[in-house]
């Protein structure tokens, strides 16, 4: 069964999130034609508006194409806004996080290294909690992305700077493997506390 061509539409504008797709890219990724596909976006903008159930709509900005939410549900957003911490972090994110606090700056590179595991998902998750950002570019190939802590970060964890940090265990061996998860634990527990802020 072939995707429909506004379900690839709007796929790729959900995943392309505030980036958006100008339709030059629209046309590449679903392999149509811009005035079909100029076609369909005015009809899902159509749906979209007309559809009291539906809480986003297609915006062009700038020769991007967004999806967006409507209006109507901003009171809704700002508590999501106003309470980021509401979804707790999962292991993975709080692992990245430590990470990212103990050896800032770091690339993604470097924390999948170090984790042995994929973490673009952590990572993105993290920024949208505004508790990690970008905060400048290797040198050499590729220039990567180096990612720091934030001021949320010390405000979520009740730090007032970076060296107050729990120490990291100096000598490796089972001591190690066991205060690394103790840490982990607390910095668990800490982030729910400030959840229930």
């Amino acid at each position: 069964m072939m995707t429909h061509l506004s379900s690839k539409i709007e796929a790729l504008l959900f995943v392309a999130g505030d980036d958006g797709l100008s339709m030059k890219q629209l046309e590449f990724l679903t392999e149509a034609e811009e005035k079909v596909i100029s076609d369909e976006i005015a009809a899902m903008a159509v749906r979209y508006e007309q559809t009291e159930t539906a809480g986003i709509v297609i915006k062009e900005l700038a020769g991007v194409y967004q999806l967006v939410t409507k209006k109507e549900v901003a009171d809704t957003i700002q508590r999501l806004v106003e309470n980021p911490t509401v979804q707790s972090l999962s292991q993975a994110s709080l692992e990245v996080l430590a990470i990212i606090a103990y050896k800032q700056p770091i690339t993604r590179v470097e924390i999948e290294d170090l984790r042995g595991v994929k973490s673009e998902k952590a990572l993105y998750t993290l920024a949208g909690k505004g508790l990690i950002q970008e905060t400048g570019r290797a040198e050499g190939t590729g220039r990567a992305i180096l990612y720091g802590t934030t001021g949320e970060f010390l405000n979520y964890f009740g730090l007032k700077n970076l060296d107050e940090l729990p120490a990291l265990p100096e000598e490796a061996g089972a001591d190690t493997e066991d205060e690394t998860d103790l840490f982990m634990t607390k910095f668990q527990e800490a982030f729910k506390e400030e959840a229930k802020v």
